[in-house]
């Protein structure tokens, strides 16, 4: 599994039983209707890693896989956070991906989020399990999905990034996208594309938060939506706010998902699966600190699940 941070609001529970907790959930599935809130109280109060526990001694007990019976007593957003949590986070981040690829067209945001907002460890992690499964490399099928500058960024971010650092070479960088973008005719977007997705995140950190600005005047972020457009401005923007906080952005991401006529259910599971045992605890702090109310407010407001509100405890 990618090691997963420890800011998250689901721990690993302490005198673990996967035997114990896969019987529970086998009496909570068995007959007619399910046991909702055993489901909700064990999968939500485990850590990722022993929930694949609980899965393997699942299989053991019944022959059956947990996701399948999961997925055949459960329905809507309810089946939709359960397999979440049961999943790998390679597994889900991979599935996630497959989604945005299937069908006419690609859901531009879903791919967006992910490859801006991964560190190298979980994208290569991703990756693996998408040539386990499909038998094919990830970049080679992205390439049939989308193209133009878009395409070119997402491929490079597809890749593992250097993890150097080198004084001199952030500030070329700095003065290489100021000389592309604000001190020209026109923006050269292969020099933001080079720079914003090849250098580690250390060295974006350091070029975007003070050296970008002094040379500048402007925030980078301020400059990339003044030079550009689409969803090469949308990607390259969600980099430098992952690079700033990733807290934040992925706070400012569920709030857009819940804003509106109707709530982003998709999004919503996403972060709230995949952060949860990362850096949940400082998304939710940074919810209250940009909108002015709790998340957990905002889960309700939008009726959000049980098994979201659970998770966000």
């Amino acid at each position: 599994l990618v090691q997963l941070g420890n800011r998250g609001t689901i721990k690993a529970a302490a005198h673990f039983d996967p035997s114990e907790d896969a019987e529970a959930l086998k009496a909570a599935m068995k007959g007619f209707g399910t046991k909702d809130k055993v489901l909700i109280d064990i999968l939500t109060q485990r850590s990722c890693e022993q929930r694949q526990l609980i899965a393997e001694a699942y299989q053991d007990a019944t022959g059956s896989a947990l996701q399948d019976d999961l997925e055949g007593e459960t329905r809507g957003d309810f089946e939709d956070v359960l397999v979440a949590l049961v999943s790998t986070p390679a597994a889900y981040d991979c599935h996630e991906v497959m989604r945005a690829m299937k069908g006419a067209g690609s859901k531009d945001d879903i791919l967006i989020e992910i490859f801006a907002s991964r560190t190298n460890e979980q994208i290569k992690a991703l990756s693996d399990v998408y040539l386990n499964e499909k038998e094919n490399l990830l970049i080679k099928d992205l390439r049939k999905e989308v193209g133009g500058d878009f395409s070119k960024a997402l491929f490079l971010l597809a890749e593992v990034r250097p993890c150097n650092r080198n004084a001199s070479r952030r500030r070329v960088s700095s003065q290489a996208l100021y000389e592309a973008s604000e001190k020209k005719w026109g923006t050269d977007e292969s020099a933001f594309i080079e720079i914003l997705c090849q250098r580690s995140e250390a060295q974006l950190r350091q070029s975007f938060l003070s050296e970008y600005k002094s040379i500048s005047g402007k925030t980078l972020q301020h400059s990339i939506e003044g030079e550009m457009s689409g969803e090469l401005e949308e990607l390259l923007v969600a980099i430098v706010k992952c690079v700033k906080s990733r807290p934040a952005y992925f706070a400012e991401r569920l709030h857009e998902s819940m804003k509106g006529g109707g709530t982003d259910e998709a999004t919503l599971h996403r972060i709230m699966v995949s952060r949860s045992e990362i850096d949940l605890l400082d998304v939710r702090k940074e919810f209250k600190k940009l909108y002015d109310e709790s998340l957990h407010s905002a889960l309700e407001v939008s009726r959000g699940t049980l098994c979201l509100l659970s998770i966000i405890k």
